[in-house]
């Protein structure tokens, strides 16, 4: 992520995150262990909706984090494709779902 508007995160940046709101900094390290742990779903199967909402969101450090935390849990490159593939039709489907209410005020508008 050189030359971008995206700086690389390092362990000042984290330190500082942590310094200026430890309490919360530390609620949300919980929450995401929480969230991450086996469950209903097993893990590597959370890192691979991570993966796909990482890519609806469009967030190039969660892309990053969560495609190498996927890719750790066990999930195959083929895995982590298809992950990304069902985000780009759930976002496709937006639209399409969306065209609804364009199409409602053009028949009001005529």
């Amino acid at each position: 992520m050189s030359d971008s508007l995206y700086h690389q995160s390092t362990a000042e940046t984290a330190a500082r995150r942590k310094q200026l709101a430890p309490h919360t900094h530390e609620a949300f390290e919980a929450f995401s262990r929480a969230v991450f742990a086996d469950g209903a779903l097993p893990e590597q199967t959370k890192q691979l909706i991570a993966v796909a909402v990482a890519h609806t969101t469009q967030c190039p450090y969660c892309i990053q984090g969560h495609t190498k935390l996927a890719h750790r849990k066990g999930a195959t490159d083929e895995q982590i494709m298809e992950a990304i593939w069902v985000a780009a039709e759930m976002r496709a489907g937006g639209a399409y779902a969306h065209s609804t209410i364009a199409l409602d005020t053009l028949a009001e508008l005529s």
